[in-house]
């Protein structure tokens, strides 16, 4: 089983486009996706339309999400996020709208041996930052493995002896053999708007096989992501913010 994990879209279509073209050239038995279809981005109804088109597909609502459909309050969000939020709740279809309102509440569980989750499996919207989170979060988990986004940082936590270690992936590529013995807690970094000051779409591939995930960093058309922000009004700082990864 050859499974897709991806998160963090949010409305950023040209970012969405090219990580489908990446994996028309392999073979993906199921997707998984953690959270945030919306947000920050200007193409919203596309994103979600070609996700929630993919099959078969397993997934799960972020923060951004609920928000925007009135699941939760945007009191929390910063003024720049909360004002995406606003413009994408006027732009939004009602097909989208109906899909959003459906996603579930992660934690999920995956054919009996993947977790996933937005933020963290006893959080749906807590940050999973630095080996104390994954300490609490190894405790909620049952499976070996679990995905989580939300922090848009491509990062691994490997529990070992209930010892907890953490490593950042940096570059465009990256490979993990899974262990025997070992739990795990993966993010595969962002799709849309990654923050690692790595602008290039992030995903990963989990080969249940082989037991290796790759992690891939992948170019797309980032100016017109750009363009799309600034026409449609939405914060000039959303669209600086792609060319930078931050």
């Amino acid at each position: 089983m050859r499974y897709l994990i991806f998160t963090d879209t949010h409305g950023n279509l040209e970012a969405l486009q090219a990580l489908l073209r990446f994996v028309q050239k392999k073979r993906i038995d199921h997707y998984l996706f953690l959270g945030d279809l919306v947000g920050y981005g200007a193409s919203p109804n596309d994103v979600i339309q070609r996700i929630h088109n993919l099959k078969p597909i397993t997934l799960i609502r972020g923060n951004h999400d609920k928000a925007v459909c009135n699941l939760d309050s945007i009191q929390t969000f910063n003024p720049i996020a909360a004002s995406a939020i606003l413009w994408t709740k006027k732009h939004l279809a009602k097909r989208s709208q109906v899909i959003l309102g459906h996603l579930k509440k992660g934690p999920l569980v995956v054919h009996d041996s993947i977790t996933i989750c937005h933020g963290a499996p006893f959080d749906e919207d807590y940050y999973v930052f630095g080996e104390f989170d994954a300490a609490e979060a190894f405790d909620h988990i049952k499976t070996p493995l679990c995905f989580f986004g939300h922090t848009h940082f491509p990062f691994v936590y490997a529990e070992r002896d209930h010892q907890v270690e953490g490593t950042f992936l940096e570059g465009d590529h990256n490979e993990l053999k899974l262990e025997k013995g070992a739990r795990y807690l993966i993010n595969p970094g962002s799709v849309g708007q990654p923050r690692d000051r790595n602008p290039k779409a992030a995903c990963a591939i989990y080969d249940t096989e082989s037991r290796m995930i790759k992690f891939y960093r992948l170019d797309y058309e980032i100016a017109e992501a750009q363009k799309k922000i600034l026409e449609n009004n939405l914060p000039p700082a959303l669209a600086e913010r792609l060319s930078q990864g931050i």
